[in-house]
């Protein structure tokens, strides 16, 4: 039996046997990549922003106004750029005043022309495809109850597919602006 108080001390050769356990799996992250992953979901948020600005535009475009849905995608990227471009330089990235606003502005342009350049095919040839799959699960939803049941039926296949389409070509591109942005116009960010 140990003595009172001496149990908690290691006894002679503990420390050798200490060698032998198994050592944790799981290794503190690097502050640095800590960094990049909170600026990745700062992004994000700002990205889910620029969707609501991008999705609403696009709503109101092509189905109140009726304008031709790859217009209305355009417009309404360019809308969620901007939107986007503000939330970026004032949270994402607050100490990125190593350039000139004019010239980071210009380069955040350049990365989303070409995010647009990839969204606009993923758009155009997902959107009569997925209006299909739409016109096949609205029906479905409709059976159901509550207001996803009541969103279904009043939502025609073809608006259905549009925001479809819209929300995949918005997923597919949220990854080359991150990254772009992060290596190029954000550059001066350590």
């Amino acid at each position: 039996m140990a003595a009172v108080g001496t149990q908690d001390r290691p006894r002679h050769g503990a420390a050798q046997d200490d060698r032998r356990l198994p050592r944790p799996a799981v290794r503190p992250v690097p502050e640095r990549a800590r960094r990049e992953l909170t600026r990745f979901l700062k992004f994000s948020v700002v990205g889910a922003i620029g969707a609501v600005v991008d999705f609403g535009t696009f709503n109101l475009l092509s189905t109140v106004l009726g304008l031709w849905s790859i217009a209305a995608s355009v417009l309404s990227f360019s809308a969620a750029i901007s939107s986007n471009y503000l939330w970026n330089r004032l949270w994402v990235y607050p100490d990125s005043r190593g350039k000139p606003i004019a010239r980071q502005a210009l380069q955040f342009v350049l990365v989303n022309v070409v995010g647009l350049l990839i969204r606009t095919p993923v758009f155009a040839v997902s959107e009569e495809p997925l209006t299909r799959v739409a016109s096949g699960i609205l029906p479905r939803l409709q059976t159901l109850s509550g207001p996803l049941a009541a969103l279904a039926a009043r939502t025609p296949p073809a608006v259905a597919g549009s925001n479809l389409a819209l929300a995949l070509a918005v997923v597919i591109v949220l990854f080359w602006n991150f990254g772009a942005n992060r290596l190029w116009t954000y550059s001066d960010v350590r």
